[in-house]
C-alpha cells in the first residue's frame, strides 16, 4: 500500500464526513449521539471502503468532538430545548426523560432540563395531563352521559402518555367547568 494515496484517502473521508456533519447539525440541531450514528451510517452506505470499524469510530468521534469544541453540538441545550417542546406538548416528565434517553442524551442533562421545568411549573405532569384531555378530547371534556363508559379508555391514554394513576384519577373524576377554569389559568 501506498502511505501517500492512504493518507489522501483518509482526508477525503474525514472532510466528507464532517460536510456530511456540517449540513446534517444545520438541517436537524441533533445531540451528539445522533450525530455518531447519522455518520457511521452514511460511511457504511457511501464510503464502503477498507477502514476498520475502530478507524472509523476514531474518525466519527474526532469530528464530533471538534464540533462540540467548536459549539456547534451541545447535549445540555439539545436537551432543555427538547425537553421544553414535549413539555408543550402534553409529555409526561416521564415520557420526556425516556424520549432524550432514546436520542443518546447523557443522564445529567435529563436531569437538568427535567428540573428546570419543575422549577417553571408547579405540577407539570398536572398540566400535560390537562393539555393531554383538552387535545384528544377525553376525561372532563367527554359529555356526562359518556364519562364512565370511556373511564378505563381514557385511563388508559393518560397511562400510555406515561402519567401516574394518582394524577390520572384526579384529572378524570374533575367536572367539566372546573377543568375548563383551571386549563385557562394554566
Amino acid at each position: 500500500m501506498d502511505p501517500i494515496s492512504n493518507k489522501k484517502e483518509f482526508e477525503d473521508l474525514t472532510t466528507n464526513l464532517r460536510d456530511l456533519a456540517y449540513s446534517y447539525i444545520e438541517k436537524y440541531n441533533p445531540s451528539k449521539q445522533q450525530t455518531k450514528t447519522y455518520l457511521l451510517k452514511k460511511y457504511l452506505k457511501k464510503f464502503q471502503g477498507s477502514k476498520t470499524k475502530k478507524e472509523i469510530t476514531e474518525i466519527i468521534d474526532n469530528i464530533v468532538l471538534n464540533l462540540e469544541k467548536s459549539h456547534f453540538l451541545n447535549d445540555g441545550l439539545y436537551s432543555d430545548s427538547k425537553a421544553r417542546m414535549l413539555f408543550r406538548r402534553g409529555y409526561s416528565l416521564n415520557k420526556i426523560s425516556y424520549s432524550l434517553k432514546s436520542k443518546g442524551v447523557g443522564q445529567e442533562y435529563i436531569k437538568l432540563s427535567i428540573e428546570k421545568i419543575k422549577n417553571e411549573k408547579t405540577d407539570p405532569d398536572f398540566v400535560s395531563a390537562m393539555k393531554i384531555c383538552k387535545k384528544r378530547r377525553i376525561g372532563p371534556l367527554r359529555p356526562e352521559a359518556n364519562r364512565e363508559l370511556f373511564y378505563k379508555k381514557d385511563m388508559g391514554i393518560l397511562a400510555r402518555s406515561g402519567f401516574s394513576y394518582d394524577i390520572s384519577k384526579k384529572i378524570l373524576s374533575m367536572s367539566q367547568k372546573e377543568f375548563n377554569q383551571l386549563i385557562k389559568i394554566t
